[in-house]
């Protein structure tokens, strides 16, 4: 299921956008993990933010995980993204229990919790990733990942995430942008774009009314002019297969194999990410012992 993400800067060079619509990236996700209402927002939100960070390295390998760990209903959300537009993710509470503001609309903020962590991995294919940690601010998500920016990045940014669903639960539309702030940008630059957000209505509106990705840009940078736009293609897929479940098999090591094979005969390995099921028979796994050279614990 494909996504757009659009990527531009303002006329000045002062400001940097990502604009991204990720509504049938989002659906797949509900489909396939079989989430709440409540878990769909807070999942496509991880989603569609993970899908730009991701994108905004240069490096063709690298692979960004996010992390936001939360205190309530919402135990846990992994999203996983590349510098090519793939995003998987999964939560380990799907059926999360809906929580509502007093507007009557989904409480993300409530459901994940203010006492939690967001962690970014960015693994550039070297010895050691970076890690980045901050504490969560309102759980919303959004304002968590501007607080990650300003504190582990020192890059100011403004962050608007949105998933509206139908009366059947169905993702309507979902999406989100990224605004950051370039060194030197002019005080006339920052109170347009103040004024811009403040002002704006919520994200999901914009696309309902048929607003393209590039459009909403321009909406986000009015009286700035939007510059140097590059479109690219995102998606919800996984990229698991059976070698690395076998991988996975082996790192547990001779005795735990051997010890599987002994009570259980058999192995069944679940992908977290898109819940296909890999089978392994007593003489697969035994194939996999010998192919090991550690010696037996």
């Amino acid at each position: 299921m494909n996504g757009k993400l659009i990527t531009g800067m303002s006329k000045n060079r002062e400001v940097r956008i990502y604009v991204a619509e990720t509504t049938d990236m989002v659906e797949n996700a509900r489909q396939l993990h079989q989430l709440s209402p409540i878990a769909t927002a807070a999942l496509g939100r991880t989603i569609t933010v993970a899908a730009m960070m991701g994108m905004m390295s240069k490096i063709d390998k690298e692979k960004l995980t996010l992390q936001i760990k939360g205190s309530n209903a919402i135990k846990l959300m992994v999203a996983i993204a590349d510098t090519h537009g793939n995003v998987k993710a999964y939560t380990t509470d799907p059926q999360a229990v809906n929580l509502f503001n007093e507007a009557g609309k989904l409480d993300v903020g409530t459901a994940i919790g203010k006492d939690g962590q967001l962690i970014v991995i960015r693994d550039l294919g070297m010895k050691e990733p970076f890690i980045g940690q901050t504490n969560l601010v309102t759980g919303e998500i959004a304002e968590d990942i501007a607080a990650y920016f300003a504190q582990s990045e020192q890059q100011p940014s403004a962050i608007g995430l949105g998933v509206s669903l139908s009366k059947d639960a169905v993702v309507k539309k979902a999406g989100g942008f990224i605004v950051q702030i370039l060194p030197e940008t002019t005080d006339e630059t920052i109170t347009q774009l103040e004024s811009n957000l403040t002002g704006m209505p919520p994200l999901t509106q914009f696309f309902e009314e048929g607003l393209d990705v590039i459009q909403v840009a321009g909406q986000i940078f009015a009286g700035l002019g939007l510059d140097e736009l590059e479109t690219y293609d995102l998606k919800y897929q996984c990229d698991c297969n059976r070698e690395k479940m076998e991988t996975a098999l082996i790192s547990l090591g001779k005795s735990e194999l051997l010890s599987i094979i002994d009570e259980d005969g058999e192995a069944e390995l679940v992908c977290h990410f898109c819940n296909s099921k890999y089978h392994f028979t007593e003489e697969q796994l035994l194939a996999l012992v010998k192919e090991m050279n550690t010696p037996l614990a």
